[in-house]
């Protein structure tokens, strides 16, 4: 909690958020004298602490606690942008147990065979100024597709598709990187394009409106958030004081 809003907390929930261990855990643990607050050892982990002024250690050493966490993941395909799932295997997965227990989630979605930048986070004010149709904070996707994309598309792109359902979504920004000629006439164009908004499916489905298919995506962008392109599919780290900045944090 905020030292603004609630200025205590119990001492086994801020050790218990932090990855140190369970309720049941930490009360065996304060009794074996592995806590101490301010200097002295504390055997009832129900007692409040201040985790802004206190001085809390545990097992030697120093716990500082943070209400936030902020977290790059460098998706890859075969997961799915959600907490839990009973089948397939979710992004909170790929976290080690000490991230997993600040409850992170992911901002927004990527699609189960989409690659790249994803946002977890346990602010939820934050993800709302990020995912708020009224910010229309920009996205930019790279994409491998079949078919020749050309100058008529980005114009296109440009005034707005037609979706398959009759939504017209608002421009975007079409940048052809190449596009090479296969056996037999056919084409795979690599592009990569910047929109405001994130219906389901929409870059496949913009591509599908003028007769194209998506075969690979991956999302490089988001808003001022740039994907770390040294992070290895399915690894991530945590937000440097330069990207925390970028997203006002």
């Amino acid at each position: 909690m905020s030292s603004k809003g609630r200025t205590t907390m119990r001492l086994d929930k801020l050790l218990g958020n932090m990855g140190f261990g369970t309720r049941a855990e930490l009360k065996k643990l304060a009794k074996a004298g592995w806590i101490t607050v301010n200097g002295e050892t504390i055997k009832d982990p129900g007692k409040h602490v201040d985790p802004a002024s206190d001085t809390i250690v545990f097992d030697g050493e120093p716990v500082l606690y943070r209400e936030f966490v902020y977290i790059m993941l460098h998706k890859p395909q075969g997961v799915i942008s959600a907490t839990e799932d009973m089948r397939e295997r979710t992004v909170l997965d790929l976290l080690d147990p000490p991230y997993r227990a600040f409850e992170p989630f992911p901002v927004g979605r990527l699609d189960k065979d989409t690659e790249g930048l994803l946002l977890l986070t346990n602010d939820g004010k934050l993800a709302h100024e990020l995912l708020s149709p009224k910010k229309h904070v920009p996205k930019t996707y790279e994409a491998i597709v079949e078919g020749r994309v050309d100058e008529q598309d980005i114009v296109q792109f440009a005034r707005g598709v037609t979706l398959d359902d009759g939504y017209v979504t608002m421009p975007a920004e079409l940048t052809i990187q190449s596009c090479e000629e296969q056996a037999e006439g056919s084409f795979i164009s690599r592009i990569s394009l910047i929109i405001q908004e994130g219906k389901f499916h929409q870059v496949k489905r913009m591509f599908q409106a003028v007769g194209k298919k998506v075969v690979y995506l991956k999302r490089v962008r988001m808003g001022d958030l740039r994907l770390d392109e040294s992070l290895p599919l399915g690894a991530y780290r945590e937000l440097t004081a330069e990207e925390l900045a970028a997203i006002g944090r």
